[in-house]
């Protein structure tokens, strides 16, 4: 296993070392991606290749992960039910991808990988089997998939710290005035959704387990651009989502201790999870359990969707992650450096120009709606970023210091454009990123900056749009 993200990053978290090594001479090519070549049309007219540059949301599927699923597809059969060839076939590729998965987050002998539809899934199966009287504590710079699932439970919501040595205090201070003697969670995000900076997991987890407490990772974000080491780390649990590590299927991981999984009612009930049952005299069922991660993965499984997720594990796995975020990094480099000539433009951060990061940055654009920006990028250079509060709105109120009550419903701009801005811009980008999409980006911002928009927009729903 690679070293710990953490340190991965570390060792070249100064902005000039990287932008010196990597900007100028790219280490290796993208990794070939679906709709690398899609053209789109312009409503300036004709077509440009679209820059997908909305990785954080969902990344495009790696072109190896459609393979092999395509190549698997003629033996398509369902899983733990049927005696036949190609069940027996799904079953153990379905198995053996859980191996996968467990072999590619470094995990503990006795971890549990349970698959899910999501980090949301997981994370909200990891709430319903918190014991009775958990305290949970949790960061409000959280994406909501993190943020909100505990709300049956008595939670601590920290404020957004501005060191990763202020999160490590902020968390150590709130442990101390907790119950000592009662079961405690800590949730935290591997690296920011919105401003792509890395937090200090190890360290978090180190505080967590020095007051008692256990530490669930959000390594949505993380993952599919720096290897994960659950052992390293020292995390308890770990989820992550398959859209987001470039095999957008519908699945998700839960992965980590199997104790808090086993001693709990299953998340779903029904076949898969049950082991035996029984009607007893009085009418009732009596039901016995599975103690395997069967237990929380009632119905027929996702087969198609957890394959490719054990396919990305592996292809990335084989690409090196060490070339990756090198490549990645540098890519980082020109988008930072291109976004600062622009005096118009503010890059949000929480932790300052020098924290390490991935692939993912916001911003916003002083005199310009983010919509209409946003909408621009599209319509007029066949770029796609995303807008909004990035299911986030806490950390991207706090960094654009606005008011709630100043923000339509899910983040939705309510002005027209040109206006103030309530919200930001995301641009994000990974492992099938073409040097030559970013290059674009950087362009489009310095001339809709410089010469504004081409084409006319009005708002429609909450967001801009071109004007027909």
């Amino acid at each position: 296993m690679s070293a710990s993200p953490v340190a991965t990053v570390t060792a070249t978290s100064s902005s000039a070392a990287v932008c010196a090594a990597g900007c100028a001479e790219p280490c290796c090519a993208p990794l070939p991606v679906l709709g690398r070549d899609v053209a789109v049309p312009l409503v300036t007219g004709g077509e440009v290749t679209y820059a997908a540059l909305d990785y954080a949301a969902s990344a495009p599927a790696l072109q190896r992960v459609w393979d092999d699923v395509a190549a698997y597809a003629p033996y398509y059969g369902s899983v733990h039910r049927g005696a036949g060839y190609l069940s027996q076939l799904s079953t153990d590729l379905f198995e053996n991808s859980r191996v996968t998965v467990h072999e590619f987050l470094d995990c503990r002998e006795g971890d549990q990988v349970v698959f899910t539809r999501s980090t949301t899934d997981s994370l909200n199966l990891l709430a319903a089997v918190l014991p009775a009287d958990c305290q949970v504590f949790v960061f409000e710079t959280e994406h909501h998939a993190s943020l909100l699932p505990w709300r049956d439970a008595e939670v601590t919501y920290l404020n957004a710290p501005r060191t990763p040595a202020q999160a490590v205090e902020t968390l150590e201070r709130a442990l101390a005035d907790r119950d000592p003697y009662g079961p405690a969670l800590v949730c935290v995000t591997g690296a920011s959704n919105v401003t792509g900076e890395i937090w200090p997991v190890a360290e978090l987890a180190a505080a967590a387990h020095a007051h008692g407490a256990r530490i669930v990772l959000d390594a949505a974000q993380l993952a599919p651009h720096h290897p994960v080491s659950v052992r390293e780390l020292d995390v308890d649990w770990v989820a992550f989502s398959g859209h987001k590590l470039y095999a957008p299927f519908g699945s998700g991981v839960l992965a980590g201790r199997a104790d808090w999984l086993q001693e709990a009612e299953p998340y779903l009930a029904g076949g898969g999870a049950s082991k035996k049952v029984a009607r007893r005299a009085d009418g009732g069922v009596d039901v016995e359990w599975h103690t395997t991660a069967a237990r929380h993965e009632a119905g027929s499984p996702n087969v198609i969707g957890v394959y490719s997720i054990a396919a990305a594990c592996k292809a990335l796995t084989e690409a090196g992650f060490d070339s990756l975020v090198r490549r990645e990094q540098a890519l980082v480099c020109t988008v930072r450096e291109g976004l600062a000539e622009v005096p118009a433009v503010k890059v949000l951060s929480l932790f300052g120009d020098d924290a390490p990061r991935v692939g993912v940055i916001s911003f916003v654009v002083e005199g310009w709606n983010s919509s209409h920006f946003a909408a621009a990028l599209s319509a007029e250079y066949g770029i796609g970023v995303r807008d909004g509060l990035f299911c986030a709105h806490p950390l991207v109120r706090t960094l654009l210091g606005s008011d709630p009550e100043e923000v339509g419903e899910c983040g939705a701009p309510e002005a027209e454009p040109g206006e103030r801005s309530l919200n930001a811009i995301r641009v994000s980008f990974g492992a099938g990123t073409p040097d030559e999409h970013v290059e674009r980006f950087v362009g489009a911002v310095r001339e809709l900056v410089a010469n504004g928009a081409q084409w006319n927009y009005r708002t429609e729903g909450g967001r801009c749009v071109p004007a027909v």
